[in-house]
C-alpha cells in the first residue's frame, strides 16, 4: 500500500508519517518512507535514522533528472522497468529499527532554482513501485496542495490528511477531500494535537466526518522529543486504529 501523508504547515505530517511508520514496522510490515518536502530537514532525527542522499543524485542532481525528461516527450520515463524496494540502491538508504527512509531531494543553496525535478521524480518513482502485500511505502508531502498540483498523489493508494486545531487544516481538509475525489483516490483524515472539546468541535467542522480515521491526543512527550531532535519512539495507541481501517480498506 502507498499512502501519502499531506496537510497545512506545522499540521504534524512528518511526526505522524514516522510514528505511522514505526507502528506499521512493529506490527511486522516492510516499510519505505519517502520524504518528498525539498525544505523539511528533520524527518530523519524523527526516525532516528542517518540522513540519506538525495535521490535526484541517481540520476545525476536536478540537472540530470530534467535531462532525462525531454520537453519534446511528455510521456519519457525515467525507469526501464518496475521497482521493487529491493531494487532501490542501498546508498540512497538510510535504516532504523525496521524503517526504511530516502529523500527525493532537498533545497541546499539559494537560487539553485524551483523543486520541479523532485516533483517529477516522486511522482514516477512512487508509481514505478511494485510492492507485495506484507510492504508499505508512506510519502511524506510538503505543506499544501503542490504535490497535487505535481500529480504525486495518483502514485498513491490513499491520501491521508493530517488536521490540527486551526480554521486554516479545516478548510483545506475540504479542498484536499474534492482533489482527492477529482483524481478517484480515497482521502482520510486523522485529526492532530487534539483534547477532547477540540476533538468535538474538529468532527462539528469537518464536512466529512466520516472520513475521520484516528485522533491523536496533544503529547508533551512528542513536542519534547520533536524540539530536542529525538527519535519519536512514542507507542501512539489511536494510530493503530488508523492502521486496521488502512488494512482492511486495502484488503
Amino acid at each position: 500500500m502507498k499512502l501519502m501523508i499531506c496537510g497545512k504547515g506545522g499540521c504534524g505530517k512528518s511526526t505522524i508519517s514516522s510514528l505511522l511508520a514505526m507502528k506499521y514496522a512493529k506490527c511486522g510490515k516492510q516499510v519505505l518512507v519517502i520524504d518528498s518536502d525539498e525544505s523539511n530537514y528533520g524527518l530523519y532525527r524523527q526516525l532516528g535514522a542517518d540522513l540519506p542522499r538525495d535521490f535526484t543524485q541517481y540520476f545525476g542532481g536536478k540537472r540530470g533528472v530534467f535531462n532525462n525528461l525531454p520537453k519534446s516527450d511528455p510521456d519519457a520515463k525515467l525507469f526501464e522497468h518496475p521497482w521493487t524496494l529491493q531494487d532501490i540502491p542501498q546508498e540512497f538508504i538510510s535504516e532504523k529499527n525496521g524503517v526504511k527512509l530516502m529523500a527525493i531531494g532537498k533545497i541546499h543553496e539559494a537560487g539553485e532554482g524551483c523543486a520541479c525535478a523532485m516533483g517529477a521524480l516522486a511522482r514516477q518513482f512512487i508509481d514505478n513501485l511494485n510492492l507485495s502485500s506484507d510492504e508499505i511505502v508512506i510519502t511524506d508531502s510538503e505543506a499544501g496542495v503542490e504535490h497535487f498540483g505535481r500529480g504525486v498523489d495518483k502514485a498513491a493508494d490513499a491520501i491521508v490528511m493530517i488536521v490540527d486545531p486551526s480554521y486554516e487544516s479545516l478548510q483545506l481538509s475540504e479542498k484536499i477531500y474534492e482533489m482527492g475525489a477529482s483524481i478517484k483516490k480515497p482521502v482520510y483524515f486523522i485529526l492532530n494535537k487534539v483534547d477532547e472539546s477540540r476533538e468535538q468541535l474538529m468532527r462539528e467542522s469537518i464536512r466529512h466526518p466520516e472520513a475521520i480515521i484516528a485522533s491523536i491526543p496533544e503529547s508533551t512527550e512528542i513536542l519534547s522529543k520533536g524540539l530536542k531532535g529525538e527519535a519519536l519512539d512514542c507507542d501512539i495507541l489511536e494510530l493503530q486504529t488508523a492502521i486496521e481501517f488502512l488494512e482492511k480498506q486495502a484488503n
